[in-house]
């Protein structure tokens, strides 16, 4: 049996790659037919190069990494170097392993006569659609060096929006695990002491206290039966989100949630910008930018509105009425990708639109932000506040 990597489409675009043993390559095709996919690479692997391949495991490439892969080869191939030399050379440089692989097997087929194009194809986990369409537009145009620029300009733009969103969301969850942390430690250390003190309290306790310790004892004696509770209802609600209602109404709910919602939206819309620009800048088909940027969001509403869009253009519209017409797109988008249009600079318009919708995403996350500290701080005194009336309304009810 030999053993075969490959990379194939299925009816729906999606591009799949792997690898599977057969006995021959019609085999493989065979097989791959049954599964309704379409192959577009088949490669025998043999011998030192199939054990290497074992030895190595996929490991995710940052934004960053793929910035500073096209900055240096734009660097390299304007400097006079080969492609394969350049590529090999940053290869020997980079810190993922799986990174260092895919780069060094990518050179090795380019040395025989691949395309740069279809070399990067052959890992859509890597470089996915966005890649793909920029270097073919750029490798098709003669234009490559400049192609990669602009991904590298993408990819750094992507990963600063990528940290503006986590950091909003980095402190928020910080008081809230330090919310239950001090739940933890005061139901675990502090109030069982108290409650052997009250034990042996000759006097009644305050009702205030008596109500406190009831809620007490019932999440301690059913704290099994609670957890269980948790485990099912979140277990519930991963399975239902994986069926195409219940990702929708998470969707649905992302987008409607106050200000974080909108947050939501904005980045979107600034990656949407930036993209589209890129794109177009590199000379991709509006048709096939909108394909791209369709998959560029795991929310539904988003991917949605992004193909209606599409769909519109296809009946003859043009950009600014099938995003008015879908309802998704906020009118200022709307309004510059109508004046690209009709000046014939839809490109850097769509550029500069992005970095306004971003401006807007800095705004909201420090609204956000405002919002909740003292909204946390409240609820953090709160709880302290509760237990201390609990524990100490007894000692100041005691008579002396």
């Amino acid at each position: 049996m030999k053993t075969f990597e490959y990379v194939a489409w299925d009816y729906s675009g999606n591009c799949k790659e792997g690898t599977r043993q057969a006995s021959s390559q019609d085999e493989l095709l065979a097989y791959l037919r049954g599964q309704e996919l379409t192959p577009a690479v088949i490669n025998e692997i043999v011998g030192e190069q199939q054990q290497k391949k074992a030895e190595v495991r996929y490991k995710k490439v940052k934004s960053i990494d793929l910035a500073t892969f096209c900055w240096q080869l734009s660097t390299m191939l304007s400097g006079g170097l080969s492609i394969t030399s350049a590529i090999q050379t940053i290869a020997d440089e980079i810190s993922n392993p799986y990174f260092e692989h895919v780069l060094k097997s990518m050179a090795d087929k380019i040395e025989k006569g691949m395309s740069f194009t279809d070399s990067i194809r052959q890992y859509p986990k890597v470089f996915g659609k966005l890649c793909c369409a920029i270097v073919m537009a750029g490798e098709t145009g003669g234009s490559l060096v400049k192609a990669l620029e602009r991904l590298a300009e993408h990819y750094e733009n992507r990963e600063k929006l990528v940290r503006k969103v986590r950091g909003a969301m980095a402190y928020p969850m910080f008081v809230v695990s330090f919310i239950i942390v001090i739940v933890i430690v005061l139901m675990t250390l502090i109030i069982p002491r108290f409650s052997q003190m009250f034990e042996e309290f000759n006097g009644e306790l305050p009702a205030f206290t008596r109500g406190f310790m009831a809620v007490y004892d019932g999440i301690v004696h059913n704290i099994l039966y609670i957890l269980m509770g948790l485990g099912v209802f979140i277990f519930g609600a991963v399975l239902y989100s994986k069926t195409k209602r219940g990702h929708e109404k998470y969707c649905q709910l992302t987008l409607s949630t106050p200000i974080f919602g909108k947050i939501v939206l904005m980045a979107f819309v600034a990656m949407f910008c930036k993209t589209l620009g890129t794109l177009i800048g590199a000379g991709v088909s509006l048709l096939d930018a909108f394909s791209i940027l369709a998959e560029m969001t795991n929310n539904e509403l988003l991917r949605r509105g992004v193909l209606e869009t599409r769909e519109k253009m296809v009946e003859g519209k043009n950009i600014s009425q099938g995003m008015e017409e879908v309802g998704l797109f906020p009118g200022v988008a709307i309004k510059m990708a109508q004046i690209g249009e009709n000046s014939g600079s839809l490109s850097s318009v769509m550029e500069k639109t992005s970095e306004y919708y971003e401006k807007k995403v800095d705004t909201l996350v420090s609204l956000m932000l405002g919002m909740l500290e003292p909204i946390l701080i409240i609820t953090v005194g709160a709880i302290v506040l509760v237990v201390i009336l609990a524990m100490y309304l007894p000692i100041f009810s005691m008579k002396v």
